[in-house]
């Protein structure tokens, strides 16, 4: 009986607390369907009286808000495409290929990880700015505007992370080794061990890291605020933020937005949630 208590207690709470972090959700569905005299009445309605969808038609005729969405879905899927090929080659060859200095770059790429992100928005700017013979730059890279109000603008910082090459050395690390040396006796170049043998036994930490890559490039709203200068190259985020001008927020078609906005990353937690769960399991079993 006391066993039963505890655990009908531990539930309860996990239940309470599940509901407090849902509120603002169901606040903000709740205020994307109810009428504009509803909003910002007190006491607050939580269930609108009739429900409207004239909210979700003003936020894609307000703003192209389905153009923004597409610029969204191709950077996020532009980035995941990047970190997952080129952290998983970067985190192969820390894992699996000894060479000298693997240990001190490692420290040094981990130790890049603590610096925030906001520190390098100057630095970033201006290689971007500076690339040589684009955007009408000469091959010092000046006399133009680079990459600057591009996609590429966007996609090239964030080719590839730390956390994304950290979490694939760490998956490749608790693989067995004598996968690749028995491959290695049989003459297989290491290319193809890489892409034959270990990748295919990643598809958990992919999946965790497509998901996590996805989110950050989806929620990007300062840097691209910073390099794309164009309003039909903007992302979804800075699109929400046009509902809010002269001190004054249109709440409903902002909300509406934002539901709309959450709908791609609501999706993918939902069908990958079991390979995230196996991904951090494995990848926290080869930390080293």
């Amino acid at each position: 009986m006391t066993r039963r208590i505890r655990i009908a207690l531990f539930y309860g709470v996990l239940t309470v607390v599940g509901l407090f972090m849902l509120l603002p959700f169901l606040w903000s569905l709740s205020t994307s369907l109810k009428p504009d005299d509803e909003i910002i009445a007190l006491p607050i309605k939580w269930l609108p009286s009739s429900i409207t969808f004239e909210h979700y038609w003003s936020a894609f005729t307000t703003v192209p808000f389905a153009r923004h969405f597409a610029n969204s879905m191709l950077l996020a899927v532009a980035g995941v495409v990047t970190n997952l090929m080129l952290g998983s080659l970067a985190g192969y060859a820390f894992a699996r290929l000894p060479f000298r200095g693997s240990r001190v770059l490692f420290r040094l790429l981990l130790g890049s990880m603590m610096v925030p992100a906001v520190v390098t928005l100057v630095p970033s700017f201006i290689i971007v700015r500076s690339m040589p013979l684009v955007g009408g730059n000469d091959l010092t890279g000046q006399g133009g505007v680079g990459l600057l109000n591009t996609y590429w603008a966007v996609i090239l910082p964030g080719a590839v992370g730390a956390f994304s090459v950290f979490m694939m050395r760490q998956f490749f690390l608790a693989l067995p080794k004598d996968l690749g040396e028995a491959a290695r006796v049989d003459g297989c170049p290491e290319f193809r061990i890489f892409w034959k043998i270990y990748l295919p036994l990643c598809r958990p930490a992919l999946a965790t890291l497509a998901v996590f890559t996805f989110v950050a490039g989806w929620n990007g709203f300062l840097w691209p605020l910073i390099v794309l200068n164009d309003p039909d190259m903007n992302t979804i985020q800075m699109s929400l933020a046009a509902f809010s001008f002269n001190k004054q927020t249109d709440y409903g078609p902002l909300m509406a937005g934002s539901i709309v906005a959450m709908a791609p990353t609501l999706l993918l937690f939902a069908f990958a949630q079991r390979y995230l769960t196996r991904g951090l399991a494995f990848t926290g079993s080869g930390l080293q």
